[in-house]
C-alpha cells in the first residue's frame, strides 16, 4: 500500500484550519504522511497547528521562517516527505473522506507515463456552503464538460481545465521538475506546463475535493497593475513556448496569448501586454486585430473601460 504525502500549506487559514486538518486525517485510505508547512503565518494559525501535533504526534510540522510564498513553502514540504504521491493542500480547502483512496486507486491501475490523477471539485464559499461544481454537470450529476486524459500539454498551454487542489502527483513528476519553480508567484500553471510535456494526465470523474472561493483569494489580483502574478504567466508562456512541439500546441498557446494580451491591455498592464504580444508574433502570426491592439498598446491608450462594461453585462 504506498505512502501518500499529503503536503498541507497554511497562511493566515486559522478560520479554516480545523475543518482541513480534520478532513485529512478523516481520510479512510490508512498510509498517509501528513506534512504541515506553515508560511509565518500572523494569525493564530500556528498555535492551532500545536494543538493538532499535540493531539496527533504523527503530523510532521515545517516553519518557513519567514514568509516566502506558496513555491518555496512547499517545496520545502515535499522535500520532506516520503510517500510516492503527493497532495499540495492548501489548509483554506477540505478533503473529501475517499479522496485519497480513490485517486490512489486510479493511479495503481495506470502505468508510469501517467504522472497526475485529477478530479472534480464543489466550490465552498466561507461559511462552507457549496456554490458550485468546477465541471459543468447534467440535471442527472453526469459530466457535461470537457475534462482530458493522457497527453493534455496542448489543452493546459491553451485555457484553465483544472482544478488545482484536486491532483495528486506522482513523486517522480517533483524530482523531475525539482519541484515548484520558485522565482515565480504561483505555481499551477508553470507544473502543468512542465509536467505534461514528460507525463500523461487522468482524469477520474469523481468529487473529491471542496475548494474554497473567498475574497482574498490569491487569483482577485491576478490583473492588479505590477501584479507579480501577471510577471509570472509571461515567463510561464515563453516557458511553454521552448516546450511547443506540434501545430496544434503552437495554436493553442496562441490562444492563450491573445487572452493574455487582450486583459493585460485592458488593465492597463502595458508593458506585460507587450511581452505576449510579442511572444504572439514569435509564434508565427500577429492577426490583424492584434496589431492593431499593439499600436494601442504602445500608446497606452487605455480603454480599460470595455472590459469593466463586459464584465457589467455579463455579470
Amino acid at each position: 500500500m504506498p505512502l501518500v504525502s499529503v503536503i498541507c500549506l497554511c497562511y493566515n487559514h486559522a478560520r479554516f484550519l480545523r475543518e482541513a486538518l480534520d478532513s485529512v486525517l478523516a481520510q479512510t485510505y490508512p498510509n498517509i504522511e501528513v506534512v504541515v508547512v506553515d508560511d509565518c503565518s500572523t494569525d493564530g494559525s500556528v498555535s492551532i497547528i500545536q494543538e493538532y501535533l499535540g493531539r496527533h504526534p504523527g503530523i510532521r510540522f515545517i516553519s518557513t521562517g519567514h514568509n516566502r510564498g506558496n513555491t518555496t513553502a512547499f517545496n520545502m514540504g515535499w522535500r520532506a516527505s516520503h510517500g510516492a504521491y503527493i497532495i499540495d493542500f492548501a489548509t483554506d480547502d477540505v478533503l473529501l473522506p475517499e479522496r485519497v483512496a480513490l485517486q490512489v486507486e486510479a493511479f495503481e491501475q495506470l502505468d508510469q507515463t501517467y504522472g497526475v490523477v485529477y478530479t472534480d471539485a464543489v466550490y465552498i464559499n466561507d461559511a462552507s456552503a457549496a456554490i458550485g461544481y468546477h465541471y459543468k454537470r447534467s440535471p442527472s450529476g453526469q459530466l457535461d464538460a470537457y475534462a482530458p486524459s493522457g497527453d493534455v500539454f496542448a489543452d493546459l498551454v491553451g485555457k484553465y481545465i483544472i482544478c488545482p487542489p484536486t491532483m495528486m502527483v506522482r513523486r517522480s513528476v517533483f524530482e523531475d521538475l525539482n519541484g515548484y519553480d520558485e522565482s515565480l508567484a504561483y505555481e499551477d500553471f508553470d507544473f502543468w506546463v512542465r509536467s505534461s510535456r514528460l507525463y500523461n494526465y487522468f482524469y477520474l470523474d469523481a468529487v473529491t475535493t471542496k475548494r474554497r472561493v473567498h475574497t482574498s483569494s490569491l487569483s482577485r489580483g491576478w490583473y492588479k497593475p505590477g501584479s507579480k502574478l501577471l510577471a509570472s504567466t509571461v515567463k510561464v508562456c515563453r516557458k511553454a513556448a521552448a516546450l511547443v512541439q506540434a501545430e496544434s500546441e503552437g495554436e493553442a498557446l496562441a490562444q492563450r496569448l491573445k487572452y493574455e494580451a487582450r486583459h493585460a491591455y485592458l488593465t492597463g498592464n502595458f508593458n506585460e501586454a507587450a511581452q505576449f504580444l510579442d511572444l504572439l508574433r514569435q509564434q508565427g502570426g500577429m492577426p490583424v486585430l492584434y496589431q492593431f491592439l499593439q499600436v494601442l498598446n504602445k500608446s497606452k491608450i487605455n480603454l480599460g473601460f470595455l472590459r469593466k462594461v463586459y464584465h457589467y453585462l455579463k455579470y
